[in-house]
C-alpha cells in the first residue's frame, strides 16, 4: 500500500515537470524576440540622425540654448519691476569684471550677473552647441524685431530697440533643429552684416544714443524675413549662423 502511494505520487509528478520546462522555454522564446525588437528600433533611431550628431542629440543641445536665455529674461523682468531698472541701464559684465567695472551700487543693482542686481548665471555656450569654443554671449540693446513691441519699420531707435542675447557662431544643425522645432524655414537668408551681435553691452556701454546707426539693417526680419514677429531663430552672416533670443521686447 505505501509503495503504490509512492509510486502515484511520483508519476503525478512527471507531467508537471515536464510542464514547467515548456514555459521556461516559451518565456526565453519571447525574451530574445523582445530583445530583437529593441535593437531594431535602437539601431533605426540613430538611422534617423543627420549631419555631425543625430537628431536626438540636437534636440538637448538645441534646449540648452533655449532655455538660457528664458532663465535670463525672468531675472531682467523682476529688475525692472523691483529695481526701477530701465533696458538701457541694464548691463551685462562677466564676473571677471565685477570688481573692476561695478564700483558702485547703482551699476551694481543694474548688472544682471550681480547678486543684488539681477542674480543670474553667467555661462558660455556649451561646447556641443557652437563652432568655436569658448563662445560667450552677447546682450546689447542695439536692434530690434520686425513686428515685435513698437517696431515700425525705419529702423531701431530708442524706443523700438529690443534688448537681445546673441550667439555667434552657432552650429548650423543646431540653428536647424530650433528651426524645425518653430516651424520655420531652414533656408537661412544671408542677414545684413549692421544686425550687432558682437556687441556686448556691460556697464561701460553709455547712453542710449551709443548704439549702432539707425538704419533698416539694424531690423532682425528686414531681410531674413522668415524671422519676422520671432522672439528667438537663426540668421546668417555669410558662413557664420547667430541665434537670437529677445530678453526684452520694446
Amino acid at each position: 500500500m505505501i509503495t503504490t502511494s509512492l509510486e502515484t505520487a511520483t508519476e503525478s509528478r512527471k507531467p508537471k515537470a515536464r510542464s514547467d520546462s515548456g514555459n521556461v522555454l516559451f518565456l526565453i522564446l519571447i525574451a530574445v524576440a523582445l530583445f530583437a525588437a529593441l535593437s531594431y528600433a535602437v539601431t533605426q533611431s540613430t538611422r534617423s540622425g543627420g549631419g555631425d550628431a543625430s537628431s536626438e542629440t540636437n534636440l538637448v543641445n538645441s534646449s540648452q540654448i533655449t532655455q538660457y536665455p528664458a532663465s535670463l529674461k525672468t531675472s531682467i523682468t523682476r529688475m525692472i519691476i523691483s529695481n526701477s531698472i530701465t533696458p538701457y541701464e541694464l548691463s551685462f559684465d562677466d564676473p571677471s569684471l565685477f570688481s573692476t567695472n561695478l564700483t558702485t551700487v547703482a551699476l551694481q543693482s543694474a548688472n544682471v550677473f550681480y547678486p543684488t542686481g539681477g542674480g543670474a548665471v553667467y555661462a558660455l555656450a556649451p561646447d556641443s552647441v557652437v563652432t568655436a569654443s569658448p563662445q560667450a554671449w552677447v546682450f546689447n540693446s542695439n536692434n530690434q524685431i520686425e513686428d515685435i513691441g513698437q517696431t515700425d519699420g525705419t529702423g531701431p531707435t530708442d524706443v523700438t530697440a529690443d534688448t537681445i542675447a546673441f550667439l555667434p557662431n552657432t552650429k548650423k544643425a543646431i540653428c536647424e533643429k530650433i528651426h524645425s522645432q518653430l516651424g520655420l524655414a531652414t533656408t537661412f537668408t544671408n542677414a545684413e552684416v549692421s544686425i550687432d551681435y558682437a556687441n556686448n553691452q556691460d556697464s561701460t556701454y553709455g547712453a542710449a544714443d551709443d548704439r549702432i546707426a539707425i538704419d533698416a539693417g539694424g531690423t532682425i526680419g528686414a531681410t531674413a524675413t522668415e524671422l519676422v514677429g520671432q522672439p528667438q531663430g537663426c540668421f546668417r552672416v555669410g558662413t557664420a549662423y547667430i541665434y537670437y533670443a529677445v530678453l526684452v521686447e520694446r
